[in-house]
């Protein structure tokens, strides 16, 4: 569908006005949402050129959604979190660790179509291996962001930071985000591939 591209663009212009809107914390809501302003242009200037499967769209704007709610209430008190702290009887919100999950399922996905729609890598295990090393890469090089972050701006990055007490914050993020690029892989690689088969990158 070729209005997809453009489809993506106008929804997540509005959930970034809505989210902006309603964020409770706007230095939060704009360290939170970053990632997305900074991904949006490359998107939308590219897409004629290099427009990416229906399937990435998709993921993507779940993965912008969970994004712009952290923004909105920052991760640590995020309705969703606070009711499975309730149900399962988690000692802390972990609404986080929803979105580390995400940053690697959906990451998977888009490193999977860039290699093998600009590499000559096939589908197997070696393409796997790569996918997973770049997301686990990518969600330390996050860490180290928030990291950077928290240096910089003091007790104003913590809502950012959003370690709630946990020592093992850092390494529990990387281990969700390495579980979702390894689900998302399991999921989705056959469904990809036939999506794929378009760009006759995959035969």
């Amino acid at each position: 569908m070729k209005k997809y591209p453009v489809v993506f663009t106008l929804i997540t212009l509005f959930i970034l006005i809505v989210s902006g809107f309603l964020a409770n914390d706007k230095f939060t809501w704009l360290l939170e949402t970053f990632p997305v302003m900074l991904g949006l242009p490359i998107l939308f200037f590219t897409y004629k050129k290099f427009p990416l499967t229906n399937l990435l769209y998709v993921l993507l704007l779940i993965h912008i959604l969970i994004l712009s709610v952290g923004g909105i209430y920052t991760y640590a008190k995020v309705p969703l979190g606070f009711w499975m702290q309730d149900l399962f009887h988690f000692q802390r919100n972990n609404y986080d660790k929803i979105g580390h999950f995400a940053q690697g399922f959906v990451p998977a996905i888009l490193a999977r179509e860039l290699l093998l729609r600009t590499s000559p890598l096939k589908p197997g295990k070696w393409l796997a291996y790569i996918v997973v090393s770049i997301c686990l890469a990518f969600s330390a090089f996050y860490e180290l962001i928030e990291w950077w972050t928290a240096l910089s701006q003091g007790s104003d990055a913590d809502a950012f930071l959003g370690t709630q007490g946990d020592i093992w914050d850092t390494q529990s993020d990387m281990l969700f985000a390495l579980i979702g690029a390894v689900t998302a892989l399991f999921l989705l690689s056959k469904y990809h591939n036939k999506l794929l088969k378009k760009y006759r990158c995959i035969n």
